[in-house]
């Protein structure tokens, strides 16, 4: 496996990636110095303390941000060189993205929500986004709830019907920002092992921030972020023990 940036082959890298945000006349570093690089069918979990940086990483990555300095390629793309046209286009070609606070669309069921992608991204009739839409919402068990809205949803239900949109489109990689943070252990468990299907079967590329043990027990890779700096990068495999973690929060109820 590839750990640092700009090596041939890697599915994302980032090289010399800094990231600062303003708080008034002051500027603060999110990221220092990031060289990270992730091979195609990568299972790589970042973790770290709150405010390490392993959001803004994932969301750098996501092309939902831009570094301040620095080079991030995704599936190819120089991300830094991209108008946001392109971006657009590589985030329906290449991405999906499980938000920690759920982002779906208030006014869309459940079904809708998983389906939008599918429609943004073109080139499927009625018919077979259906039938993607329907298999998503039956594997993340929510199939008898695909017509609520995402008032009538808990948190852990909101969590699912946002992981099923998105893998609907089949991308490339998935960034997970806590994908289990907000359901309960057996669903949480349900939820993972879909994703490692994904991984083994499909080759899907998928990026964790998380203090979820189950999660870190299934990674390939565990990336730790301290201060916006890479601390360490330790090789796992699936039977071997996650390292504890301090940070870790209780596990939220459906």
């Amino acid at each position: 496996m590839t750990q640092s940036g700009g090596q041939p082959g890697a599915i994302v890298s980032l090289d010399s990636v800094y990231k600062n945000y303003k708080l008034g006349s002051v500027e603060v570093p999110a990221l220092r110095g990031i060289d990270l690089a992730i091979d195609a069918g990568e299972f790589t979990v970042i973790a770290g303390p709150s405010g390490s940086g392993k959001t803004t990483l994932l969301n750098l990555v996501g092309c939902v941000d831009v570094a301040s300095s620095g080079t991030v390629r995704v599936a190819g793309e120089d991300t830094g060189q991209l108008s946001e046209r392109a971006l657009t286009q590589l985030r329906l070609r290449a991405l999906g993205f499980i938000f920690q606070s759920f982002n779906l669309v208030s006014v869309l069921d459940a079904f809708q929500n998983v389906e939008f992608p599918l429609l943004l991204q073109g080139g499927s009739t009625k018919g077979e986004r259906a039938r993607r839409v329907d298999e998503l919402m039956d594997k993340v068990g929510l199939g008898k709830y695909k017509h609520h809205r995402p008032n009538e949803l808990s948190g852990g239900q909101r969590q699912r019907v946002a992981i099923a949109r998105a893998l609907v489109t089949n991308p490339r990689i998935v960034l997970a920002d806590e994908p289990t943070a907000n359901l309960d252990s057996a669903t949480g468990h349900a939820i993972i092992d879909l994703m490692k299907e994904l991984n083994t079967t499909q080759g899907t590329t998928f990026i964790f921030s998380t203090h979820d043990p189950k999660v870190m027990h299934q990674a390939g890779r565990l990336v730790e972020l301290v201060d916006g700096q890479i601390a360490s990068i330790q090789q796992l495999g699936v039977d071997a023990a996650p390292p504890a973690d301090p940070h870790a929060p209780a596990t939220a109820q459906v």
